[in-house]
């Protein structure tokens, strides 16, 4: 007899829930990722910021005056953000606390919300 596979399409995959530890670690991994794209960004700024007074100067209004660069520079501070905290969480697990699925799910909570509390305060500061 012929083993029977269950049809599993995309709208199965749109309406699956993740549960709220699957959702911290999805974006921890994003936010790590985030990090790392931006790494050449911040080599090239480091590098114009050392070579002169000029170019510092230059780079400092640059930073300062465009929009589009100021909500680049929130969303690296922000994945910097969520990153350090979801990474303060796996560090506490990893040393054996916070391993039941409650636990889970509340630090779980309280890295997205402090996250997000830093991150608003951030762009306020940006901006």
């Amino acid at each position: 007899m012929a083993k029977q596979f269950r049809n599993i399409g995309l709208n199965s995959l749109i309406h699956y829930r993740f549960p709220l530890p699957a959702i911290a670690s999805i974006l921890h991994r994003i936010s790590g990722l985030v990090l790392f794209l931006f790494v050449p960004f911040l080599i090239w700024v480091l590098d114009l910021s050392l070579q002169s007074a000029a170019s510092f100067q230059h780079l400092q209004m640059c930073l300062t005056g465009h929009a589009g660069i100021r909500f680049a520079t929130w969303v690296f501070l922000a994945a910097l953000v969520y990153h350090f905290i979801a990474g303060i969480r796996h560090f506490i697990m990893d040393a054996g606390h916070l391993e039941s699925l409650t636990a889970g799910k509340w630090s779980s909570f309280v890295v997205i919300t402090l996250s997000v509390i830093v991150m608003v305060v951030l762009g306020v500061w940006l901006w």
